[in-house]
C-alpha cells in the first residue's frame, strides 16, 4: 500500500496534467501533504483518500489498487487496512473498481465506540452497507440528520452523495462488507 498509493497519486495527476497546487484546489488537500503522499513519506488517513478520489473523480480504490489479474485469490490477512479513528475503524479494500467495474467492495472492521465520518461522495453514488457481526449505526445528511440502525445480517442500501457517519452500535467489535456504485459516466478511471 505504501507504494501502490503514491504510484497511483503520480500517475492519476500526470494524466491530468495537474500541478500539485491545482491537485490541491481539486482536493481540499494542502500541496505539501499531497507531495509527502507521493514520495510514500506519508500514509494518508481513510478521509485524506476519499478528498483525494472525489476531487479527482475516482472510486476510491483507484487510489489503491494494484494491476488486475484474470484470476486473484484475496486473502484480508494480505490486504493493508486503512485506519481512521486512532486505528479503531479499519477499511480493507477487496474489490477494487475496474475499467469495466464501476463499483467497488470495502470491509469495514470497528472496535466497541469506534466512529468514522465521510464526505460526501461523487452526485449519484449508493452505498450498500451488510453487517455480518455486531451493528452499526449510520447517521445520513448534514444539518438534517437521519440514523438508523443496522444489525447484524442486515443490509442498508443509501445514497452517498451527502456527509454519512459510521459508528459502533454493538458492545464488542462490529463488521460490515460495503459495496460502493458509481454512476456511470461520473467515474473516471485513471
Amino acid at each position: 500500500m505504501n507504494r501502490v498509493i503514491p504510484e497511483n497519486l503520480k500517475n492519476l495527476r500526470a494524466e491530468r496534467k495537474l500541478s500539485l497546487g491545482e491537485l490541491s484546489e481539486l482536493t481540499g488537500v494542502s500541496k505539501s501533504m499531497l507531495g509527502q503522499i507521493e514520495r510514500g513519506e506519508s500514509s494518508p488517513t481513510v478521509a485524506t483518500l476519499w478528498k483525494i478520489a472525489t476531487g479527482l473523480g475516482v472510486s476510491f480504490t483507484a487510489l489503491l489498487e494494484s494491476p488486475e489479474q484474470d484470476i486473484e485469490l484475496i486473502r484480508e490477512a494480505d490486504m493493508t487496512p486503512l485506519l481512521s479513528d486512532y486505528g479503531h475503524f479499519r477499511l480493507f479494500p477487496v474489490v477494487p473498481s475496474g475499467k469495466d467495474r464501476n463499483f467497488e467492495i470495502l470491509d469495514l472492521v470497528l472496535d466497541e465506540e469506534a466512529i468514522s465520518d465521510s464526505k460526501p461522495h461523487a452526485p449519484g453514488t449508493e452505498e450498500f452497507t451488510f453487517v455480518y457481526e455486531g451493528a452499526l449505526e449510520i447517521v445520513l445528511g448534514g444539518t438534517e440528520k437521519t440514523s438508523y440502525l443496522v444489525e447484524k445480517d442486515c443490509l442498508l442500501h443509501y445514497r452517498a452523495d451527502k456527509h454519512h457517519t459510521y459508528k459502533n452500535a454493538f458492545e464488542g467489535v462490529t463488521k460490515a462488507l460495503m459495496v460502493i456504485h458509481y454512476p456511470q459516466g461520473n467515474l473516471q478511471r485513471g
